[in-house]
């Protein structure tokens, strides 16, 4: 085994390849509680914009259903706004006093916002208070979540086999998909069950109040976990220095930082039009049903679930860079003909194009989902990751639905969001083509290892 000379990181030596060690029953449980947080996570988040067509009648009533939605997702783009500020404050935290007590925090207040959204009363019964409320619990969960998305997959990583890293960190993040699958099937059985006065009444309110449950799930199953040998080196190591990690992270890694922020803008992008947008935009712009628009997000959420591991595979034989790469070519070219397969108004071609658009996605995955937290010294980790990530989410993930939104209303073209989306995945793989965006992959980045940042 030798040391990775940009991050101080152990790696495999490629002359002597490690055999395959056994997971141990505490790295799975770490697996586990990982995967959990970040599907109770996602569900809370993507819940919003799988209802986004129903909350912009409750509470953002307008003559236009365009004007409504365009508020929802101005709404939903505001949780993204606080999320590099709730990486920035649980990154340092995480670092400092570990990754573990951190996810018990940030898992329980994005449970409790969920809960609390599922609570609220609209406009017609307290007027202007309640858009008001709704963006107040809206920036609970975007401060929590800043936290959440971070500290799980580092977790994860610092538990992780050497040899399986990408394959373990794609699965974590795969959870991220299934909520799509959940909420949206809870939604479609509700909403044909009930008549439609019932659902928009109280039925809507049932898949948020899920959320505090499933949280008190998620903490029981973290309390089976501890932090990694690494990570408590690491606190040995400063336990009687004074230590900022933010000042660290910004002192050590602004370059590091700065190439996260681009690769993982377009996997931003990407998920959360897959998650966040589509069954609107397929109700709105593609005259399908809700039930219709919900069914085939939901075979494309579970599409994704599947093969994003098998991405992670790849990464783990093939290295980060190449995957990051292949897939943002794969998106310059086939977004277009996947949004305008979307918008078709035909069911069948709307579950192809959105079968289409996952799997570039899932390729795109298999390397930026382990690249952002194995560039990152442990000390470090968590602090850098958050902030560039966050920051990426917030810029190009938040805004997706809003700006997919407003380039439909402004062309009257319904692909014109798989434009904007080709556009951004050709500057991306410039990017990476073009400029020293180092291979983090453990055998091969000995051969192109990050530069000094």
């Amino acid at each position: 085994m030798t040391i990775n000379k940009s991050t101080s990181e152990p790696m495999l030596s490629p002359e002597a390849p490690q055999p395959k060690v056994k997971a141990t029953g505490m790295q799975r449980r770490v697996l586990a509680g990982g995967s959990v947080g970040q599907f109770i996570e996602f569900y809370d988040f993507t819940l919003y914009g799988l209802s986004a067509v129903t909350l912009s009648h409750l509470f953002f009533p307008s003559g236009s259903t365009m004007a409504g939605l365009l508020a929802t997702f101005a709404t939903f783009g505001v949780a993204f706004l606080v999320r590099p500020l709730g990486g920035v404050f649980f990154g340092a935290l995480g670092d400092r006093i570990g990754r573990r007590r951190v996810l018990f925090i940030t898992l329980m207040a994005i449970g409790v916002a969920t809960f609390g959204i599922g609570l609220l009363p609209t406009y017609a019964q307290i007027g202007a208070l309640a858009p008001m409320l709704l963006v107040l619990c809206r920036l609970i969960q975007g401060f929590s979540a800043g936290g959440e998305s971070v500290g799980a997959p580092a977790f994860v990583f610092e538990h992780a086999p050497l040899d399986r890293r990408g394959f373990w960190l794609t699965i974590t993040l795969s959870a991220t998909a299934l909520p799509s699958v959940f909420g949206g099937t809870l939604i479609l059985v509700l909403s044909s069950t009930m008549s439609s006065e019932a659902f928009m009444s109280y039925g809507w309110r049932i898949p948020f109040l899920l959320a505090l449950p499933m949280a008190f799930f998620g903490l029981w199953i973290r309390a089976k976990t501890e932090e990694s040998e690494v990570f408590k080196e690491v606190l040995r190591k400063n336990e009687h220095k004074e230590y900022s990690p933010l000042r660290e992270a910004f002192a050590e890694n602004k370059l590091r930082m700065l190439q996260v922020i681009f690769v993982m803008a377009l996997t931003a992008m990407g998920f959360y039009f897959l998650s966040g947008y589509f069954v609107s935009y397929v109700e709105v712009s593609g005259n399908l049903s809700r039930e219709q628009s919900l069914l085939a997000n939901a075979v494309a959420m579970a599409s994704y679930a599947l093969l994003l591991p098998i991405g992670g595979k790849l990464g783990d034989r093939y290295g980060r860079k190449t995957m990051l790469i292949a897939g943002s070519a794969m998106l310059a070219l086939l977004s277009m003909p996947c949004f305008w397969l979307v918008t078709s108004g035909s069911l069948p071609l709307a579950i192809a194009g959105q079968l289409l658009f996952v799997i570039p996605m899932c390729v795109y995955g298999g390397g930026c989902y382990t690249f952002f937290v194995e560039i990152f010294k442990t000390k470090t980790r968590f602090t850098s990751s958050a902030i560039s990530y966050n920051v990426a989410y917030a810029v190009f993930g938040g805004t997706a639905p809003f700006i997919g939104t407003m380039l439909v209303s402004l062309s009257g073209v319904p692909m014109m969001p798989g434009v904007y989306m080709a556009a951004a995945a050709a500057v991306v793989f410039c990017l990476l083509v073009f400029t020293p965006v180092p291979e983090t992959h453990p055998v091969l980045g000995e051969k192109n290892t990050a530069p000094a940042a």
